[in-house]
């Protein structure tokens, strides 16, 4: 069967975004058209240059086209407590044990609904391409959940297998009840990379490995997901140096500030993209930079709390200028 066409024309501007010598923020191009198969754009450019005829044909006047942003950090569950009153004013940590145990009652219903929800969101305000950063897993709730989802809504997607193993019984920040075992844990995310993961160009779905944070897992078992990541080909993901909470844990716990951290358990380098990082230091910075790790920065979260941005604007916004971006590549 003929894969559909599709002809967007007729656009005031269409912005590539693909650098070039003359034009480093991609081409703009007025009375611009694409044209696609499959879903794949096989051109762009005038509308006059194009195809004039494909099997659905959008005009485009008075619109600007660029190309489908990508969301490369979210907790997709967290849709469901978004306004929960006592977490309202509460600083990370603080706002993480009032959630907890709420959270301890979501299934499989609530990770499909929240997902197909933030998916929806997402695509309607120009997203076609998330990842999501789902690290808790009771009452039988799957990744599958998730991926189930983004079939139904048509989004690009990139589930990441996250995880808990240090509960407040070991000296970690969560409730023992949201935590899982070690073995377990990568036990699943083999099945999922093998069972899910779709390494192809253009893939629809794909797998990433993510322990949720250094305050809820070992060291032992960075190490070990990356090693496995590394072996299969997928993007490595954790949240790192969030507020100065996240400082202090690191230093009292490991010894290191979480560069060290981060680089003393392999997670540096182009397959990896860490959230938030709005506390790195100057070595830090130059660290990241000099390994080619990602960051997703997320400026809505990390203005929620003040403190989390104490580091001068100077160093943030350079780590901004480079970060974007991640593993996702896109």
């Amino acid at each position: 069967m003929a894969q559909e066409t599709l002809l967007i024309k007729h656009a005031d501007l269409l912005c590539t975004m693909e650098a070039r010598p003359d034009a480093p923020y991609g081409e703009e191009i007025t009375d611009g058209a694409l044209f696609a198969r499959g879903g794949v754009i096989e051109a762009v450019g005038k509308t006059a240059d194009l195809p004039q005829t494909a099997d659905r044909v959008i005009d485009m006047r008075g619109h600007v086209v660029i190309p489908g942003m990508v969301n490369t950090h979210h907790h997709m569950f967290q849709n469901l407590t978004r306004a929960v009153p006592a977490a309202q004013n509460a600083p990370l940590f603080g706002w993480l044990q009032t959630l907890y145990p709420i959270w301890c009652n979501i299934g499989p219903d609530h990770i499909y609904w929240s997902g197909a929800l933030a998916m929806a969101e997402l695509a309607m305000t120009g997203c076609t391409t998330s990842s999501d950063h789902l690290y808790l897993y009771p009452n039988g709730a799957r990744l599958e959940d998730s991926f189930a989802a983004a079939e139904d809504i048509g989004l690009r997607f990139h589930g990441t297998r996250g995880s808990m193993s240090i509960g407040e019984s070991k000296g970690g920040l969560p409730p023992d009840r949201l935590t899982e075992a070690e073995p377990a844990i990568l036990a699943d995310c083999q099945r999922l990379i093998e069972t899910h993961h779709d390494a192809n160009r253009y893939a629809m779905r794909r797998v990433a490995l993510a322990p949720c944070s250094p305050f809820s897992v070992s060291m032992d078992l960075m190490r070990e997901t990356a090693q496995m990541a590394r072996s299969y080909g997928v993007g490595m993901h954790t949240h790192l140096a969030e507020n100065v909470e996240d400082i202090d844990y690191s230093l009292a716990t490991f010894g290191m500030r979480p560069g060290e951290y981060i680089e003393a358990v392999g997670w540096t380098g182009h397959d990896v993209w860490h959230a938030h990082c709005v506390q790195l230091n100057e070595g830090e910075i130059n660290l990241f930079a000099r390994t080619g790790t990602g960051i997703a920065h997320c400026p809505c979260s990390n203005m929620r709390w003040p403190v989390a941005l104490r580091p001068s604007a100077n160093v943030w916004m350079r780590g901004l200028k480079w970060g974007l971006g991640g593993w996702l590549g896109l």
